[in-house]
C-alpha cells in the first residue's frame, strides 16, 4: 500500500488509525448490545450495509467523488462482496457469542492466517521469522482458550478463528482491487452489491423493535461507516506495517465496554495470551516491511 500514499504523515496516520480502532470497538459493542435486545444477525448485517450505502452515496455526492466508483472489474467486486458477507457473519457472530475482549483478541489472529494463506494459496516462501510468529500467536490462543476448561465456548472460539481467517482472505481480495480501484469505490461497491442480497433475505429475520433498539441498530451502521472511512484515510498517510500497532488498542476499548456496558472483565488468561498474539502480529508486520524494503532496493539496483 506504500505506493498509494499521497503524502506520508506518520503521526497523522497513527492518530487516524487510533480513532478507527475506537470506532470498530464501538461498533462491536453496539452489535452485541443490539443482539441482546433481540436483533437478529441477518438484520444487523442488512442495516449495517444499507446505512453505509446511503452515507457513502451522500459523501460521494457532496464531494463530487462519483468518478471513484467507475470500474471495469465488477466481477472482482462481486466476489469480494460474497466473501465479505460471509466474513461479516463470522465477525459479528464472534462478537455475539463471545465476550467483547475475547472476540477482539481472536480478531488479532488475522495476520497469522494471512501468512498461512499466502503459502497455501499463492505459494509464497515464508521464513523462520513469520512461521515463528504464527506459532507464537497460536500459543497465545491456546493460553486464552484454556484447554480442558469451559472459559470460552467452543462454538465462539471456532467462530472467532474463522472470522480471523476470513478477514485475511478478504484482505487479499481488497489488496488486489487496490491495484486498479479507488478505495472509496471499493467500499461503495461492497455495500451496493451486498445490500440488495441482504434485503432479499431480510423477511426471514425481520422483527419489530422499540425506538431505543432502532437507535442502536442505526448506530451500528454509522459507527461502521466511520470506521471504514478512517481505515481508508489512515492508509493515505502511512503504511499498513507502520500503523498496525494502533489496531491493538481496540482491546482496551473492548475491555472498557465489557466492564461498563456488560459488567464483565476478561479472565486473567487473556492478559497472558493476548500479548503473544499481539507480538506475533507486530513481528509479521515488521518482517513484511523489511522484505518490502529489500525488494525495493533490489529493484532499484546499484546507485
Amino acid at each position: 500500500m506504500d505506493g498509494s500514499i499521497a503524502r506520508p504523515r506518520p503521526f497523522l496516520a497513527l492518530g487516524v488509525r487510533l480513532l478507527a480502532a475506537a470506532a470498530l470497538a464501538t461498533m462491536a459493542m453496539l452489535v452485541k448490545l443490539s443482539s441482546e435486545r433481540g436483533v437478529h444477525l441477518g438484520e444487523l448485517l442488512f442495516w449495517r450495509q444499507a446505512i453505509t450505502l446511503v452515507l457513502m452515496a451522500c459523501l460521494l455526492a457532496f464531494t463530487g467523488g462519483f468518478a471513484a466508483v467507475r470500474t471495469q472489474r465488477l466481477g472482482a467486486h462481486f466476489r469480494r462482496a460474497i466473501s465479505g458477507i460471509v466474513c461479516m457473519c463470522f465477525v459479528y457472530g464472534s462478537v455475539i457469542l463471545l465476550p467483547l475482549a475475547e472476540a477482539t483478541v481472536l480478531s488479532f489472529t488475522t495476520p497469522l492466517f494471512a501468512v498461512m494463506l499466502s503459502v497455501m494459496l499463492f505459494g509464497d516462501r515464508v521464513g523462520y521469522y513469520r512461521w515463528g510468529a504464527v506459532l507464537l500467536g497460536f500459543a497465545g490462543v491456546g493460553i486464552i482458550m484454556q484447554p480442558g476448561s469451559a472459559m470460552i465456548a467452543p462454538a465462539g472460539l471456532a467462530t472467532g478463528l474463522i472470522a480471523g481467517a476470513m478477514v485475511a482472505w478478504v484482505s487479499f481480495q481488497v489488496q488486489d482491487l487496490n491495484t486498479s480501484e479507488d478505495p472509496m469505490g471499493i467500499v461503495f461497491w461492497f455495500t451496493a452489491l451486498t445490500t440488495p442480497i441482504l434485503a432479499l433475505l431480510l423477511p426471514l429475520f425481520w422483527t419489530s423493535h422499540d425506538p431505543q433498539t432502532w437507535l442502536m441498530v442505526g448506530a451500528v451502521g454509522v459507527s461502521g461507516t466511520i470506521a471504514q472511512i478512517l481505515l481508508t484515510a489512515s492508509l493515505r498517510f502511512g503504511s499498513a506495517a507502520t500503523i498496525i500497532v494502533m489496531d491493538y488498542t481496540a482491546l482496551l476499548w473492548a475491555t472498557l465496554y465489557g466492564w461498563s456496558v456488560f459488567d464483565r472483565l476478561p479472565p486473567s488468561t487473556l492478559w497472558f495470551g493476548a500479548p503473544l498474539i499481539i507480538a506475533a502480529g507486530i513481528l509479521i508486520a515488521w518482517r513484511e516491511r523489511v522484505l518490502a524494503r529489500e525488494t525495493h532496493s533490489a529493484a532499484a539496483g546499484p546507485v
